[in-house]
C-alpha cells in the first residue's frame, strides 16, 4: 500500500491541477494514517468519505477504498464526526476538497 503522505499529496495535487481547491486540513501518521475526505459542494452542504470497513473489501479492490459516510449534509454534522474521530484515532488525515460534483475520483466500496 502506498504511504499515506504520498497518496494525500497526489490527491491534493491532482485536484488542484484540475481547478478544484484541495488542501490537507489535518495531518496524521505519514505511513499508515487513515484518510477522510471532506467535500464542500459550494452550496452550503458537505459530504464525508471515510475508509471502507475491512468487510467491504473484495479481491481486486484498490489500495484505498472509501464509503460515503455523509452525503450533502450540514457542515456541523461532518465537523462533529471528525472531532469524534480525533478523540478515537489522532493519526488520521483530513483532505478538504471544494467541488460542485460528487465524484472525487476515488474508489468507492461496492454496495
Amino acid at each position: 500500500m502506498l504511504r499515506t503522505d504520498l497518496w494525500a499529496a497526489a490527491f491534493v495535487r491532482r485536484h488542484n491541477n484540475i481547478g478544484h481547491i484541495c488542501v490537507v486540513s489535518r495531518k496524521g501518521d505519514p505511513i499508515a494514517g487513515q484518510i477522510f475526505i471532506e467535500i464542500d459542494h459550494l452550496n452550503g452542504t458537505v459530504s464525508l468519505l471515510t475508509p471502507a470497513p475491512a468487510t467491504a473489501r473484495q479481491d481486486g479492490d484498490a489500495d484505498r477504498l472509501f464509503v460515503r459516510r455523509f452525503d450533502h449534509v450540514e457542515p456541523l454534522a461532518v465537523r462533529e464526526r471528525i472531532e469524534r474521530e480525533a478523540d478515537f484515532d489522532p493519526d488520521f488525515w483530513v483532505l478538504s476538497l471544494e467541488m460542485r460534483g460528487d465524484d472525487p475520483g476515488v474508489t468507492m466500496a461496492r454496495s
